[in-house]
């Protein structure tokens, strides 16, 4: 049950906002207050998750970026060379002439698995970054 409610002001990229509507009417929302609060509990939901990422883990890491964006690209390389020792396999697909797509096989200790999400997730430019891990032998 929601707490006493507060407004809050947020700009958003015009195109960002009609895609929210789009959602948020296909998915029965009655208000973008109603979509916005469901999209914060499951970021909520998800940093939870992520935060409990410890001990031995193999993941899939998963982002698209703007590769036109200034100083991204070495930013990225920086990065996925600061974690090369977990690093086991990456893949490298163009979307458009603008937009990369990028997916990287880790394993390692989970802490640092989680750090190489959260530190490309940081970037400017970096639009999507999903990170999906399990424990070796943890049967799915």
């Amino acid at each position: 049950m929601e707490q006493d409610l507060s407004r809050i002001g947020v700009s958003l990229p015009e195109n960002l906002l009609e895609k929210f509507d789009e959602i948020i009417t296909k998915r029965g929302y009655s208000s973008r207050s109603e979509g916005i609060r469901d999209a914060i509990r499951g970021y909520i939901r998800y940093y939870d998750w992520m935060r409990e990422v410890e001990g031995e883990r193999i993941g899939i890491l998963s982002l698209t970026y703007d590769h036109s964006q200034r100083g991204l690209l070495s930013s990225l390389i920086d990065v996925e060379h600061e974690f090369t020792n977990i690093t086991r396999s990456s893949v490298h697909v163009h979307i458009s002439h603008d937009e990369c797509m990028e997916v990287l096989i880790l394993q390692g200790d989970g802490k640092e698995v989680k750090g190489t999400a959260e530190r490309i997730m940081s970037l400017k430019g970096v639009k999507n970054v999903k990170l999906t891990t399990i424990k070796p032998g943890q049967e799915i």
